[in-house]
Order: C-alpha cells, then structure tokens, then sequence
C-alpha cells in the first residue's frame, strides 16, 4: 500500500504541528509507505515559516488564495497524485492519531476490493467535548463520530453516536452513508472514476457530495472502528454563525436539487422562497447565490473581508 496523506492547513500552525507530529510517532508497519503532503491555504500568519522549520521532510505546497476546504484539499490531492499512490487520507489539521494509525489502515476494510471510502472512530479530543457532564475518566473516549447517517428529508448528514462514550461497543465494520471529511480514507481507483471533490462547495457538504458519488458509482462507504483519532472540534463556525448559515443554506440546495427526492426537491425550494423573505441575511445572500450560479467561494465571504 502507497499510502498519500493530505492536510489542509489554513492560519492553524499549532494544531497542524501536532497533528503532523502524531502522524511520525505513529508505527510504521512493513508493507506501507507514507508520503504526507502539507497544503497552506493562503493562511495570513506565520504557518508556512513554522510548519516548514519543524517538519522540512514535508512536503509543503503554498496556494495563493483561500480556495476552501474542497479546493484547497483538491491542490493536495492533484500533487499526491503524481507519486502514484493506492489511497489517499484527507485528514484535518485538528486532528491527532492513534499510535497503531498506519497498522490499522493497511489491515482495515479498505482492503476489501468493493471498499472504496473509509471513515474512522474519531473521539473528541480532551477539553473539546459539546458537554461537560463526563468523568475524567471517561475524557478521550466521547465519540464525536462513528459512521455518519443521511436526513434525505432535510438534507442534512449527522454524524452516528455523537457524545457517546466508547465503552468497547465500537468492534463492527458496517457501511455507512458518508466518511466525513475530517478523516477520510479513500481507494485512488475511486479518484480516477469520480474525480475530486467539488469545488462548487467551497466548505460544507463537500463530503456528502463526494461520498453520494462513490455510492452511485457502485463504492461501498465503510465505519472501521480499528482505525481511530481524536479531533479536536472547532465551535467557531458552528450553527448559528453567519458562515455556516451561507454555506450549509446555499450547498443544501446545490446537494438536494441534484440528488435528493422529488419530495424534498420541493421542500427545499419553499424554504429557500421563505428565506429570500424572511430569512436571516446570510440566508438570503446564500439562495441569491445558488439562484444565480454563484458557486465556490460565493459572495458571502468577500462581503465579510
């Protein structure tokens, strides 16, 4: 196995360089070889310069602009690529592997010929939890998600078992709707049949988007819970923020109108009238946006700057 890790890096030096720093402490099984590819997503800081002094063997590629969560993963993936890879691992830069990381993925599911997407058990990192009702004890154990799980009548994808702790229940591969972008282990064949990730998304639902299309493309998604880490969950662009409202409004319409049933298709299309009306006014440039094709990055975030 050839394995291509990508991280995406954008003004988060501290949480890359420790997550680049679990990835070389992790066991190196025979049969593996890592190649890691850093992305710099025109971050405004010092990242670059840091990243690069601690970690020269990295391979560091500095785009110009923000091109968003798909776009910028989407430069990692094109020059991972090159080297010729059998799988490629988008992984986020808040996140921080287990130990046996590599040995699980070379014996995890996707070495089943119809796996074509895997996700991991991914636990809230310490002190990153949604609630504080946990023991200490039970501190790196909360699960942040194992599997996700698709609302085709709202449109939106819930990650499985969130704020549960694992108490050993997580032992079964099974199939999933979507691997979410934070840790996604993705077969290169799956690469050559369906393309990138769209970039039409900028940020938000890209993962579903992708997944959707391996699924139509006859891939098999799978939750291996053998392979874990912990993320450490970001609450600044949470629901209810301006960025979210933009982005989660205008890409449930660009996923549903395209994949989603008839049903909701028109369900959609009344609550994106409804938000043109009343709606919060992120909401209301996000369906201006989708209506006039502006895509990607959109219009939201240059009102912002």
């Amino acid at each position: 196995m050839r394995l291509a890790v990508v991280i995406l890096n954008y003004n988060t030096p501290g949480d890359t360089i420790a997550c680049l720093k679990s990835l070389k402490q992790a066991k190196l099984p025979k049969g593996l070889h890592v190649e890691t590819t850093l992305v710099d997503n025109a971050s405004t800081d010092d990242s670059v310069d840091l990243i690069r002094s601690k970690f020269p063997e990295v391979r560091l590629i500095e785009n110009i602009t923000n091109q968003g969560f798909a776009g910028g993963n989407n430069v990692g993936i094109k020059a991972a690529l090159e080297e010729n890879p059998t799988h490629i691992l988008l992984l986020n830069p808040d996140t921080l592997v287990d130990q046996n990381f590599f040995v699980s993925i070379l014996n995890s599911a996707i070495t089943n010929p119809k796996v074509g997407i895997v996700t991991p058990l991914i636990y809230f990192a310490k002190g990153y939890e949604f609630h504080q009702k946990y023991a200490k004890s039970e501190l790196g154990k909360v699960v942040w998600s194992a599997g996700g799980q698709l609302d085709w009548a709202n449109v939106y994808g819930t990650n499985a078992h969130v704020d549960e702790v694992d108490k050993g229940q997580f032992k079964q591969i099974k199939d999933t709707d979507f691997a979410t972008g934070a840790c996604m282990l993705i077969r290169r064949q799956v690469i050559d049949q369906i393309g990138l990730l769209n970039q039409n998304y900028f940020l938000y639902l890209e993962d579903l988007e992708f997944c959707q299309r391996a699924k139509r493309a006859g891939w098999r998604i799978v939750f291996d819970p053998s392979i874990k880490i912990w993320h450490k969950v970001s609450q600044s662009s949470g629901i209810g923020s301006s960025l979210n409202d933009y982005f989660i409004t205008r890409n449930r319409l660009l996923f549903g109108l395209r994949y989603a049933p008839l049903r909701t298709k028109l369900a959609l299309l009344k609550e994106a009238i409804r938000f043109l009306i009343s709606g919060r006014p992120a909401q209301k440039t996000a369906v201006a946006d989708f209506f006039t094709f502006k895509l990607g990055k959109g219009s939201f975030l240059g009102r912002q700057s």
